[in-house]
């Protein structure tokens, strides 16, 4: 997931209470070179087998879970199919889980305790949420406390597109986006990986 992210760093969160109904928004950005997109868990009967279609039918996109915050989401993303999922909170008993079915669970985090935290329990990659609350100087500024070196960073929450690179530029490793990427519809996304670092 990290060297995918490193050639674009880049992730869409998507939310809908049918992700079937995602189908034309995955297929937009599919088309507009997007690798990573995340779904976010629902608790509804539908959400399993909706995102079961939905891998099956983007073999090309990069699909994760989003909103994994309990063990049923967790089980939930691993029975729908995908290959990684992403959390807001940094939850010991979550990652042992996910670790023992081989599935990449990226843990949220905010603070300089959760960040060592995370370190100590092996997260080579963590999620900075949310970000507009904390400032786009921060995560560089954990760096000479807390001592090399960090894990991987996704910065997410809050972030419009116009963030994308300067968030970069600031010393995170990539960013994500939700409601205020499909708000804007194609056009900021088409800039913003037009954009984006050429990586190896």
């Amino acid at each position: 997931m990290i060297q995918s992210l490193h050639h674009q760093p880049l992730l869409v969160v998507l939310r809908a209470e049918r992700p079937a109904l995602l189908a034309p928004q995955l297929g937009q950005l599919a088309v507009l070179g997007v690798r990573h997109v995340e779904i976010a868990w629902g608790p509804g009967p539908a959400w399993i087998p909706d995102c079961r279609r939905l891998i099956e039918a983007f073999p090309d996109l990069h699909l994760g879970a989003a909103s994994i915050c309990t063990s049923a989401a967790l089980a939930a993303a691993l029975e729908a199919g995908f290959s990684y999922g992403v959390s807001p909170v940094l939850e010991a008993e979550l990652l042992e889980t996910a670790a023992m079915a081989r599935f990449a669970l990226v843990p949220g985090v905010m603070t300089p305790t959760e960040v060592n935290r995370a370190r100590s329990l092996g997260c080579p990659i963590v999620k900075l949420f949310p970000a507009v609350s904390v400032g786009i100087g921060h995560w560089r500024r954990l760096r000479d406390p807390l001592g090399p070196p960090l894990p991987f960073c996704i910065a997410a929450g809050g972030l419009l597109p116009g963030d994308v690179i300067p968030w970069l530029e600031a010393g995170v490793d990539a960013v994500a986006l939700g409601s205020s990427l499909v708000a804007r519809g194609p056009e900021p996304l088409r800039q913003v990986l037009a954009d984006l670092p050429q990586r190896p």
